[in-house]
C-alpha cells in the first residue's frame, strides 16, 4: 500500500495530466461540434441560396412566376418565400399577409445579404408569426429573395452535428486517461525514491555538520575546564582567592556544556521524535505573563522591559515547553545581543486557524545580509563576542524548529526605527 507521501505525488501527476489531456480534448471536442454544425447549416444554406438564385433569375427576366411554379421547385416542404425591396418594404410573402408584416431592414439576415450578397440565420423567432425559422436571403439588383424552413424537429436533427466521432474521441480519451494513471503511478514512485534518497542525503549532511559543530563547540569549554583542574591537581600552592577563580572557571564552562548538550538534545527530538511530543491546550498569555515575572527578578542592569502587547486570550493546542522555548530563547537572544532597554510581544492576528505574534526589541539589530542566516546552527555574528557571553549558537534555531512543530513559519527583519523583529504564526 503507497503511503500517504507517494500517493500525493501520484496523485498531482495523475490529476495534472489528467487535467491537461480532458482540457485539450473537450476544446477539440467543441472546435469539432461548432464546425460541423456549421458546415451543416452552410449546406442547408446553399440549397436555399440556389433556390434564391432561381427566383431571383426568374423575376429579374421577367418570366412567368406564380404560387403553383413556385411550390413545384420548392426543395423544401413548407417552405416560406419572401420578397423585400431593397429599402426593407416586403412586397410578397407566400405564408402571411402582406398587412401583417412590418419593414424587414433590421433583420439580421437582411442586413447580411445588403452587406454581403448573401446571408442566413439560424433559429430565429419571427415578428410576424412567432414561429421559429432558418433564414436564407440572396440580394438580387432590386430586391432579396428569402426563404425560411421552419424550425421543427426535422430541422434540428439535420443540422444536429454528428456523435459518432465525438463518441469515439471521449472513448480515446478514457483509455488514454487509465494509461496515464498507471504511468503516473509508476512515475510517482520515482519520484518518491528520488526525494527519499536526496532527503536523506540532506539529512546525513546536516547530522554530519552538527556533529563537527558540536565538537567544534565542546573544545573550548573542555580544554578550559581541564587546564583548571590540571592546575588545582597539580600541587602548586595557589591562594584560596585562585583556587575559587579556577572552580568557577570549571563550573562556568560545565553550565555551558550542559546547555549546549541540552539545546542540541532537543533540537533532535523535534526533527527525530516529533510524533512522540505530546500537545496539550496552551495559555499563551500565561508563558507571557511567566516571562515578565522572570525578568521582573532579574538585577536592574541585566534586565530588559517587557511590553506585553496580547489584547485578548490565545489558545493553541501544542506543546508547552517548546512554546515557551521560543519566547524564552527570542528573550535571550534580546539580552545577549541587542544592546536594548525593550522588548515587545504582540499579538496581530488571532482566527479560528492560527495566531501572528511579534517578537521585537529595540537594539542595534543586524545587518541585511546576516538576516537570512540567523536561523542557521551555530551561526555568530560575532564569534568571539558569542562564545565569551556563553551563547550556544542554537537559540534560533530552537525557536525556528519549534515553530516549525506547530506547522507555523518565522522571519526576522530590522525595525525602521532600530532592533530587530521576529513574525511568527502558530497553527491552533
Amino acid at each position: 500500500m503507497d503511503s500517504p507521501t507517494k500517493l500525493s505525488y501520484h496523485k498531482q501527476l495523475f490529476f495534472i495530466l489528467l487535467i491537461f489531456l480532458w482540457s485539450i480534448n473537450l476544446c477539440f471536442i467543441g472546435f469539432q461540434y461548432v464546425r460541423e454544425k456549421q458546415y451543416k447549416s452552410e449546406s442547408l444554406n446553399s440549397q436555399l441560396q440556389l433556390y434564391n438564385n432561381y427566383l431571383l433569375t426568374t423575376l429579374e427576366n421577367n418570366l412567368s412566376f406564380d404560387d403553383n411554379n413556385l411550390i413545384t421547385k420548392q426543395p423544401f416542404d413548407n417552405l416560406r418565400v419572401s420578397i423585400i425591396n431593397i429599402d426593407g418594404t416586403v412586397v410578397y410573402d407566400n405564408k402571411l399577409s402582406l398587412d401583417h408584416l412590418d419593414n424587414h431592414i433590421t433583420r439580421p439576415e437582411i442586413i447580411g445579404a445588403l452587406k454581403n450578397g448573401s446571408s442566413y440565420h439560424i433559429s430565429r423567432q419571427s415578428a410576424s408569426d412567432g414561429q421559429k425559422y432558418f433564414y436564407s436571403a440572396t440580394r438580387g439588383k432590386d430586391i432579396i429573395v428569402r426563404t425560411a424552413i421552419p424550425y421543427s424537429s426535422t430541422l434540428r436533427e439535420l443540422l444536429r452535428a454528428e456523435w459518432t466521432f465525438l463518441v469515439i474521441m471521449i472513448l480515446i480519451s478514457l483509455i488514454i486517461s487509465v494509461i496515464a494513471y498507471f504511468i503516473t503511478k509508476h512515475l510517482g514512485k520515482s519520484i518518491e525514491r528520488i526525494n527519499f534518497y536526496e532527503a536523506e542525503q540532506e539529512k546525513n549532511r546536516l547530522k554530519r555538520q552538527l556533529t563537527n559543530n558540536i565538537n567544534h563547540e565542546l573544545k573550548t569549554p573542555i580544554a578550559s575546564i581541564q587546564v583548571c583542574l590540571e592546575t588545582l591537581l597539580s600541587g602548586i600552592n595557589l591562594s584560596e582567592e585562585k583556587k575559587q577563580e579556577l572552580i568557577e572557571r570549571c563550573y562556568t564552562n560545565n553550565e555551558r556544556l550542559r546547555k549546549l548538550l541540552s539545546d542540541v538534545s532537543l533540537i533532535t527530538r523535534m526533527e527525530d521524535g516529533s510524533s512522540l511530543i505530546n500537545k496539550e491546550k496552551v495559555l499563551i498569555n500565561s508563558i507571557i505573563e511567566e516571562l515578565e515575572n522572570e525578568m521582573q527578578i532579574m538585577p536592574e542592569e541585566e534586565r530588559l522591559i517587557l511590553h506585553n502587547n496580547f489584547n485578548e486570550q490565545v489558545t493553541i493546542n501544542g506543546n508547552i515547553s517548546l512554546i515557551s522555548s521560543i519566547f524564552q530563547n527570542l528573550t535571550e537572544n534580546a539580552l545577549t545581543y541587542s544592546k536594548g532597554k525593550n522588548i515587545y510581544i504582540s499579538l496581530i492576528e488571532n482566527n479560528e486557524t492560527e495566531c501572528l505574534i511579534r517578537f521585537e526589541d529595540d537594539g542595534c539589530g543586524v545587518e541585511e545580509k546576516q538576516l537570512s542566516r540567523l536561523f542557521e546552527r551555530f551561526y555568530r555574528i560575532d564569534k568571539g563576542r558569542s562564545r565569551k557571553i556563553g551563547g550556544t549558537g542554537l537559540g534560533l534555531s530552537i525557536v525556528k524548529h519549534a515553530v516549525q512543530f506547530h506547522n507555523g513559519t518565522i522571519t526576522a527583519s530590522n525595525r525602521p526605527n532600530g532592533g530587530l523583529r521576529f513574525d511568527f504564526s502558530l497553527k491552533k
